[in-house]
């Protein structure tokens, strides 16, 4: 790794001095410190930002399958038959009736998906394909390669044990039996389950809306940076990263810093439909920070203003409308994420808070947690978590250049972001991992 360079150190060490100190080392606590900013400890807004879509109350659909792959299951997965349904043959080969040898029924042998086939009588074998019906009184299926005809005469080559090779029906379950509680996240696998089990719809909650907002005047859409301004690299990014969460982006739009773009943003907080809006700008308390004015005008509750993580400790989460969890109107809880307008700085955001409150809004557990020796020795802040891009190797999570709050070099060939105590951490010490969305299997895991 290369170190945090001087001056990037001296900056850091600069902002402690001037910035609060939270409550429980920056690690947890709701955050304290001198003047009126309000910062949480890292862990604790991951835990808020959980909490905060837990305690929304749930909207359900029935979807076909196909719909449903990405959701959760809102109903339990119960078996609507046995499976298998009849006894079945688990390979291809001979289904035989008795000890041997045997006689070869003339004609055709047993097909899957055929009918009904006839029984056997003691001492006759049948040709059978993988999956097809046994044949009444067969006690066994010969695999192919363990037995030879001669005649009309078939002989194993290796002893014949009773029920072998055959599926029995209700082997992998009963009608009624729980398949999948509620709750499960719906695979590719659960999706097979589902069908195999004779369902065509599955009761799902759906994934959570999302509609991005991108504030700030001095964004390009296309073309070089130049003349002061510079390209907007969070739309291009932040859309397809809310998809690898689990949500549904509904929208994605730029407003400017002007009293329009003011307005215009009060209005979606208000109006949207969307479950959760995420900003991206506007947080800190500059001439042209409007999201904590507007969320003042629109009644917000501000769960979370401020975390003491470095990048991105700006970031905020906000609740318009009733927390009730009975409610029987659809959208009375909004949800409003505001990311650091550095990129680096709103990946931080993305990751604290945006994950943990669609997963909870989704329905879907908290992702485990587990550590990496970091290799080599890793600078931190004085007060506040680190989140530092890394490369996961077999062994060791190795850290990466390039990691200041307006960087996307490093986190562009990252694994993960590896969560840094403050005042760093030695080389070989356990570290938590933050998985990246795609390098951890996106919205299945």
């Amino acid at each position: 790794m290369t170190p945090t360079n001087s001056a990037e150190q001296a900056l850091d060490e600069a902002l402690a001095l001037v910035s609060r100190t939270p409550e429980g080392g920056g690690t947890g606590g709701a955050g304290g410190g001198t003047g009126g900013h309000r910062a949480s400890g890292w862990q604790r807004a991951r835990d808020t930002a959980a909490q905060a879509g837990s305690r929304v109350r749930p909207r359900t659909h029935r979807v076909p399958l196909a719909d449903a792959l990405g959701e959760v299951l809102a109903t339990p997965l119960d078996a609507l038959t046995d499976l298998p349904s009849f006894d079945t043959s688990a390979m291809d080969g001979w289904a035989v009736a008795g000890p041997g040898p045997w006689s070869v029924r003339a004609g055709g042998g047993v097909l899957a998906g055929s009918e009904r086939p006839e029984p056997l009588t003691d001492g006759e074998a049948v040709r059978i394909a993988t999956g097809a019906r046994i044949p009444g009184d067969a006690s066994a299926v010969i695999r192919t390669e363990h037995c030879r005809e001669a005649g009309t005469q078939l002989f194993a080559d290796r002893p014949v044990l009773t029920g072998q090779d055959i599926r029995p029906r209700g082997q992998e379950c009963r009608s009624g039996d729980l398949l999948l509680p509620a709750g499960s996240l719906v695979t590719p696998a659960v999706l097979g389950l589902a069908a195999a089990a004779g369902y065509d719809e599955l009761t799902t909650r759906p994934r959570p809306r999302v509609e991005i907002l991108v504030l700030g005047d001095e964004l390009l859409t296309e073309g070089r940076p130049h003349e002061g301004l510079v390209r907007d690299a969070l739309s291009p990014m932040l859309g397809p990263w809310m998809d690898r969460l689990g949500a549904e982006v509904i929208g994605t739009r730029r407003l400017g810093d002007d009293p329009a773009g003011a307005a215009a943003l009060l209005e979606a907080v208000t109006t949207s439909t969307a479950d959760v809006l995420v900003t991206t700008g506007g947080t800190a308390s500059g001439p042209v920070d409007h999201v904590h004015p507007v969320l003042r005008k629109a009644g917000a509750e501000l769960l979370v203003d401020g975390v003491a993580v470095r990048p991105g400790h700006p970031m905020l989460l906000a609740r318009i409308g009733s927390r009730a969890a009975d409610e029987n109107a659809e959208n009375t809880v909004r949800h409003v994420v505001g990311l650091p307008g550095n990129p680096l700085a709103a990946v931080s955001g993305l990751l604290t808070l945006a994950e943990p409150l669609l997963r909870a809004l989704a329905g879907r557990r908290r992702r485990p947690r587990y550590t990496a020796p970091v290799q080599g020795d890793v600078p931190g802040h004085p007060y506040d978590t680190r989140l530092v891009p890394v490369l996961l190797s077999d062994e060791h999570a190795v850290p990466l250049r390039y990691h200041g709050p307006a960087m996307l070099r490093g986190v562009a060939a990252a694994d993960a972001l590896a969560v840094v105590p403050p005042k760093g951490a030695r080389s070989g010490q356990e570290l938590e991992i933050l998985d990246l969305p795609w390098a951890s299997g996106g919205c299945f895991t």
